[in-house]
């Protein structure tokens, strides 16, 4: 039945962000499957870091409420004001993107306090008749989609909330790891190394000097 429609539009339900109290300036990002990372984070810095915002091009539709989420093409070098908390936030296939920039963003500006939260979002899609004079109506399919919503902070968070993530060092989880991987037993055993061909050269050898009596 679907191959006489096509799709005409997609739209997503709003959906209230899960941190209340935040201050009425905290830059929520909104990522999206077409969302360039690199202009995504010249915006995430810029709003953390003590530096000029850099010129970069933005997608149009990393937009909210008619303000870009990220500087736009021409714009000229400005200072924004610094925040101490961000949000970032995305459904369906700019999950994954948005975790990749949070976890950059943390890497570069240490001491961030992390909340995680996953949702699920509504997105209803229209499908319209490729043929509206044989009657056929309009279609509208809703569907819920995963949802992730990140909190980072510059300022102490509620340890006990759920998905909390505490300020941490890269280099202790590789040494943690470097550890773990030379402990005694963690891997083969001295001496336990198989030989090449299971149980060694003689059986091969055998079998080539059965062959050769066969053949004589």
């Amino acid at each position: 039945m679907m191959e006489n429609y096509s799709k005409a539009r997609t739209v997503e339900r709003p959906s209230v962000c899960p941190f209340p109290g935040l201050p009425p300036d905290t830059p929520e990002i909104r990522v999206k499957d077409g969302s360039k990372i690199r202009n995504l984070l010249r915006y995430a810095l810029s709003r953390l870091e003590a530096k000029p915002l850099a010129v970069a091009s933005a997608p149009a539709q990393d937009y909210k409420d008619g303000r870009p989420l990220a500087p736009v093409e021409g714009d000229s070098v400005a200072k924004q004001p610094l925040c101490k908390h961000m949000v970032f936030t995305a459904n369906g296939k700019g999950v994954a993107k948005a975790i990749t920039c949070t976890e950059i963003v943390k890497r570069r500006v240490k001491g961030l306090h992390q909340i995680t939260t996953l949702q699920f979002c509504t997105v209803d899609e229209v499908w319209e008749p490729l043929e509206p004079e044989a009657g056929l109506d309009s279609l509208t399919v809703s569907r819920n989609q995963p949802s992730i919503w990140i909190l980072l902070s510059t300022d102490p968070l509620d340890r006990t909330q759920p998905g909390y993530q505490a300020p941490g060092r890269y280099d202790d989880l590789w040494a943690a790891a470097t550890v773990a991987r030379e402990e005694p037993g963690a891997g083969p055993k001295a001496g336990s190394k198989r030989k090449k061909g299971g149980s060694g050269g003689r059986g091969r050898g055998r079998i080539r000097e059965h062959a050769t009596k066969g053949h004589s």
